[in-house]
């Protein structure tokens, strides 16, 4: 199954694609989009199509793409959500089944810690995918948030739970 990463960014959106196999994940490709344009409205249709090119050329099954963080200047954050609404809606225009996931999160499922620094994430996805050559840091990220979603993915298929998502019991309690 073929896993597409998404590090969203209305000037630069890293991407990175994984195949994830029952025990063993793979890296296929990355790269990074320096979008273009001149207004808000041409970056967004620029980062639309552009992810769709990447989903027609490698044919991923799933998207997983970064959460928006708060941050301290509103206009980036809101930018950053419109990136991210472009990226999903090429995901979802495909057919993917999109996950969304939080930093911390991200963080935590490659290194062991949600305070990671982005050169131990770099190190992990070098590690873990066996490159040797040296990533831009947007797609270290892409690839990233794709090998966050085959872990959880895996945890899922194991337990039947979607990560995120609390299912009833009987007697109405929560797992």
């Amino acid at each position: 199954m073929i896993i597409l990463g998404i590090d969203p960014g209305s000037r630069i959106t890293g991407f990175g694609l994984i195949d994830n196999q029952t025990s063993s994940i793979a890296y296929i490709a990355s790269g990074k989009i320096n979008v273009s344009g001149d207004s808000l409205p041409q970056r967004l249709g620029y980062i639309f199509a552009a992810v769709d090119e990447v989903i027609r050329e490698h044919q991923p099954l799933h998207m997983s793409i970064e959460n928006v963080f708060i941050s301290r200047n509103a206009d980036s954050a809101l930018k950053l959500g419109q990136a991210r609404g472009a990226a999903i809606c090429a995901a979802h225009q495909a057919g993917l089944e999109i996950a969304e996931y939080a930093p911390r999160e991200i963080k935590q499922a490659l290194v062991g810690t949600g305070a990671a620094s982005k050169d131990q994430v770099q190190h992990m996805v070098k590690r873990l995918l066996g490159i040797k050559q040296e990533l831009q840091a947007d797609e270290a990220d892409g690839l990233a948030i794709a090998i966050c979603h085959a872990q959880f993915y895996a945890s899922q298929q194991k337990t039947g739970i979607a990560p995120g998502m609390l299912k009833r019991r009987r007697g109405g309690r929560r797992r």
